[in-house]
């Protein structure tokens, strides 16, 4: 599998001109200093454009043929960029063609889960080494913590390389990362998972270039750059499962908010609560979450008599089977996460609404959810399912370790 990412800034061709007019206003700078921002500049364009050739690279980067193949021999050199053959068929000599090595650097995607470790390594341009992952066997967090860096030196091996040659840890988490306490705060389902030490060592383990990002959001920069939300500039991923919350892509960027808890939406005032619900409980893991997650919708379905509710995809079956208490439960699940959406959707006005987790791809969902916005909002977005199935999590690690891995390459230059 191949994962492709997007620059979440600009595109190819702005990044290009933006490398043009950084160099011209350089004119006054050293030559080291010359040289490095002209490599950069041939670095960014090889990266968008490969193969290309450096007759090509000269008129897209708006710098001499001499000067784009000193740049080219010095990436060689520095294991950056690789001969890619010939181009031949065209007027005049064969012209050799360039792209990026891609064992230049080496990404770790990490998703870590209630029930479940997963993980994948990708090199530089995007292609999937080795994937992987491993059901939770120990509820403490320091046997998390092992399992985690386990799973890490399975893959490494898979793909053949060192820990050492990793450029960029994403590790993907529920809760919201306070980078100045270096924890995760509230780490609801996962006990013990907020502790200020679980950071640290990871960073031992690992490497120090670790970023942890929530989950959700990583799940929607994977739908982003591989699902429904290619092309599309302002949509919401909407995660339904064991936990509830929401990612924001706005105008193609991952949006954070100030306290980095953009999209907790499980803290939304709404929901019928049952007994079962207390202020503490709410508090802890917000209203909607608490009427609307996927064990909230097994209590409903107990209460209402639906044998054999074990789980929600057991109620989820037993609707469309024809059980009318469980066909009442599903109907005011989607009424719960409709009300949440729409909330939401008046606010931002997205092109597109994606539901995952193990309710939101639930069959029929979707468009039951669309249905009930219709009936809420004059301007209801389109609501899809999302495919990318249990590895979103993981290739939206990759996808943010991918482009910050880069800006560290690039800096170098």
């Amino acid at each position: 599998m191949t994962v492709t990412t997007r620059n979440a800034a600009t595109p190819a061709t702005k990044d290009r001109l933006d490398g043009r007019e950084a160099a011209s206003s350089g004119r006054g700078a050293g030559p080291q200093l010359m040289r490095a921002m002209n490599e950069r500049l041939v670095l960014e364009v090889i990266r968008s454009e490969q193969p290309v050739s450096r007759a090509h690279l000269a008129r897209l980067s708006g710098l001499s043929k001499p000067t784009v193949g000193v740049a080219v021999s010095a990436l060689k050199r520095d294991g950056l960029v690789r001969a890619a053959g010939m181009r031949t068929g065209m007027r005049g000599r064969a012209a050799e063609l360039y792209e990026i090595r891609p064992e230049a650097g080496f990404v770790l995607g990490l998703d870590v889960g209630r029930e479940y470790l997963r993980g994948a390594i990708a090199d530089i341009t995007g292609d999937v080494r080795a994937r992987g992952a491993h059901r939770v066997r120990a509820a403490r967090v320091e046997r998390r913590v092992a399992e985690l860096v386990a799973l890490a030196d399975e893959l490494a091996e898979e793909a053949g390389i060192r820990r050492s040659r990793l450029a960029q840890v994403v590790i993907g988490s529920p809760g919201v990362f306070d980078p100045e306490r270096g924890l995760v705060i509230p780490a609801r389902n996962l006990p013990g998972w907020g502790r200020s030490d679980v950071l640290h060592t990871l960073k031992e383990a690992l490497g120090r270039s670790i970023v942890v990002e929530n989950d959700v959001s990583l799940a929607a920069l994977a739908e982003r750059d591989l699902g429904h939300g290619r092309g599309v500039g302002t949509f919401c991923f909407v995660s339904v499962g064991t936990g509830i919350g929401m990612g924001l892509v706005i105008d193609g960027r991952l949006h954070r908010g100030f306290h980095g808890a953009a999209g907790e939406i499980s803290y939304l005032p709404i929901g019928a609560l049952g007994p079962e619900s207390s202020a503490a409980r709410v508090r802890r893991h917000g209203a909607l979450e608490s009427a609307a997650a996927a064990a909230a919708v097994v209590r409903a379905a107990r209460r209402a008599g639906v044998p054999g509710a074990g789980s929600s995809r057991s109620v989820f079956a037993a609707a469309q089977a024809g059980d009318a208490a469980a066909r009442a439960v599903v109907d005011a699940e989607v009424q719960l996460v409709a009300k949440a959406a729409a909330s939401v959707v008046a606010v931002i006005d997205p092109e597109l609404l994606v539901l995952g987790g193990g309710v939101g791809r639930a069959p029929g969902f979707a468009a039951a959810v669309a249905g009930a916005l219709e009936e809420m909002l004059p301007f209801a977005p389109e609501v899809l399912t999302s495919a990318l199935g249990d590895d979103a999590v993981t290739d939206g690690c990759l996808a943010m370790g991918n482009e910050l891995a880069w800006r560290r390459l690039l800096g170098r230059r």
